[in-house]
């Protein structure tokens, strides 16, 4: 009985239940119990009351926990505050900042396919660019806009579409122009406030600056947008009482949200938790806006950051997928929001977000096929090694009871671990065995997509005695998390050794499937294969990364090759914090039992991706440091 009832998930909460039937016997006389008490933790424990005594007990479940049942409801969505004070918005900058990555870059595609993920996943607010960086850029958050912006699922949620711009009309302008057609649009807009960017970088008075501030959030708000986002670039390094001037100033014109950066990562938790602690004391109009946090992770610190300006009364997390983003990238939003799941009751204050988490797992491994930057090991909730047990100790706890070396279930993420570890398929696995561990390790792919999985596992089956996970995974990087195909790899002949020089035969496919084939000769085998396919595409670009890995042991593991190149100085866009024009570098990933095969097209994909990303000139906007005050 005790068994069934752990098992319902309406039984998740504190919650006593009276009964009247008998448990199975404690002793030779069985005693009449009066109520359970289950309490909501992990470690499942209940207590039985009877007349005479009170027992508690542990009760060891093997049964997963159940699916995701938030506590309670995400509020209605109003701009400038928030009516359950202990919701936490999730603010997810992946397509923005994560972008900003070194070889980070994503095609239109590519980031459509991310804001649908981060709509499943539940983000409160997706920024999905920076729309005076490129005209690719523009299209791609104004396609976002107008799908994901509109998209409303049967509770009524649907994400805030945000644009990121600088203080200045022209990228203002841009911004909402692309953002509008959201039913939720948001303009995202910021200038820096610390001492050494005011002389350095933009050259002005502490009043100039203000007054370009409060100067450009009323512009956005007169455009029409009623949800506008300030940040003080180096909020952390800036002082605290010409912060109080500027936010009180831009709040008076209309802002909605203050976004509060550590953008060079240098604060401590306490010193961060104290500056939103100060922000919210001492800036006028404070209660009327939602307080953000955006914390770099330079010295490690970004999500102890941003969780400390949670609990100080932020209201707002800006994350990124698997924490990528500029230099050493950003609070990570899979650890920000599993911390606020797991002891947001009992040391937070009660705070709570609207992420599924079940669609963490899935999110994340979307976010590093697409950008080609794979995740630590050891990195935590979505790193390979984050649910393994090594230790014979740590074992011998686990096949005890998982609590013991464990606060997170896997399933809580989308991760569902086989009672066996380790289960490998082969050539005679069908396909609905093959998609029940793909559902295991977090995919959920369409019928399309599981078909072309299916028939290269076949292949690969039929090479290998068994099939492990991690083939499986690069089998679904290969083929699913691939750039839209302007040339596609068809054949591939190559003659190599020691008697003469390495030669290669490539035969492509264009994207009206005419074939092109070429000959070309090299220093080895991967030379001269990505020159022949160099003379058929036509299309100038620098290797500036080469590595391969072997997904398995053994003589016959799939090879997985990733290669970042840059293109012309016709790929190039606007950055977002400079304002400078940078070269884009362009990442692609193969994997094949093949390593030439493996090594062919990654570089194949790293070539669609750059043509994929639109040749047209960035749109040409006046850097901060050489404008007028508006």
């Amino acid at each position: 009985m005790a068994s069934s009832l752990l098992r319902n998930p309406n039984l998740y909460s504190s919650t006593t239940i009276t009964t009247t039937p008998f448990l199975p016997t404690f002793s030779s006389n069985p005693t009449p119990v009066s109520s359970f008490r289950f309490q909501p933790s992990h470690h499942r424990s209940i207590s039985l009351r009877t007349q005479a005594l009170r027992l508690s007990c542990s009760i060891s479940d093997p049964s997963p926990l159940p699916p995701h049942t938030p506590r309670r409801r995400r509020p209605e969505y109003i701009p400038n505050r928030i009516s359950d004070p202990n919701y936490v918005r999730v603010f997810d900058t992946t397509l923005r900042d994560g972008e900003q990555s070194p070889g980070a870059t994503l095609t239109s595609k590519e980031k459509l396919d991310i804001a649908r993920q981060l709509a499943k996943l539940g983000v409160d607010i997706i920024e999905a660019g920076f729309p005076a960086a490129s005209k690719d850029d523009f299209e791609a958050v104004k396609t976002i806009a107008e799908t994901i912006g509109n998209t409303v699922d049967e509770n009524g949620y649907v994400p805030v579409i945000c644009g990121l711009s600088r203080c200045n009309k022209k990228d203002i302008e841009r911004a909402w122009d692309a953002v509008k057609y959201a039913k939720r649009p948001r303009i995202h807009t910021f200038i820096a406030t610390s001492d050494i960017h005011l002389e350095h970088k933009l050259k002005k008075t502490k009043a100039e600056v203000i007054e370009i501030a409060r100067n450009m959030v009323r512009f956005a708000r007169s455009l029409g947008c009623e949800d506008v986002e300030f940040s003080p670039e180096d909020a952390g390094r800036s002082e605290r009482e010409y912060l109080y001037e500027i936010l009180g100033e831009v709040i008076k014109a209309g802002a909605t949200t203050l976004n509060i950066p550590d953008t060079v990562g240098i604060t401590l938790p306490s010193e961060f938790g104290q500056l939103i602690t100060d922000l919210k004391a001492n800036t006028p109009g404070i209660e009327n806006v939602v307080i953000s946090t955006h914390c770099q992770n330079d010295l490690g610190l970004s999500t102890a950051n941003t969780l400390s300006g949670a609990h100080a009364g932020a209201r707002q997390v800006e994350v990124t997928i698997n924490g990528i983003g500029e230099r050493a990238g950003n609070a990570s939003l899979e650890e920000v929001v599993m911390a606020i799941k797991c002891r947001g009751d009992h040391v937070l204050g009660g705070l709570f977000t609207g992420i599924d988490t079940r669609h963490i797992v899935m999110t994340s491994k979307m976010v590093e096929e697409y950008t080609g930057m794979q995740t630590q090991p050891h990195k935590a909730i979505v790193g390979a090694n984050a649910f393994a047990h090594e230790s014979g100790i740590h074992q011998d706890g686990m096949l005890k009871h998982k609590g013991t070396y464990e606060i997170i279930c896997p399933e809580e993420i989308g991760l569902e671990r086989s009672n066996d570890a380790g289960i490998v398929l082969g050539k005679l696995s069908g396909r609905h065995a093959l998609k029940d561990r793909l559902t295991e390790l977090g995919y959920q792919l369409d019928d399309e997509q599981l078909s072309t999985i299916f028939w290269r596992f076949k292949t690969v089956a039929e090479q290998k005695k068994k099939v492990t996970d991690a083939d499986i995974i690069a089998l679904v990087s290969d083929e699913v998390f691939q750039p839209e195909a302007v040339w596609k790899l068809l054949d591939i002949q190559i003659t190599c050794g020691t008697l003469g020089l390495s030669t290669a035969t490539v035969k492509l496919a264009d994207a009206d499937g005419k074939e092109h084939v070429a000959c070309s000769i090299g220093t080895g085998p991967v030379d001269s294969a990505y020159k022949a396919v160099d003379l058929i595409v036509k299309e100038p670009a620098t290797l500036l990364e080469y590595s391969m890995n072997a997904v398995t042991e053994g003589i016959d593991a799939i090879a997985t090759t990733r290669v970042l190149i840059r293109g012309s100085n016709k790929y190039s866009s606007t950055n977002a914090v400079t304002g400078e024009e940078v070269q884009r570098t362009f990442s692609g990933t193969g994997a094949g039992m093949d390593i030439v095969v493996s090594s062919v097209k990654a570089y194949v994909g790293a070539l669609n991706k750059m043509m994929d990303f639109k040749e047209n000139s960035p749109t040409k906007i006046p850097s901060q440091k050489n404008r007028v005050p508006a």
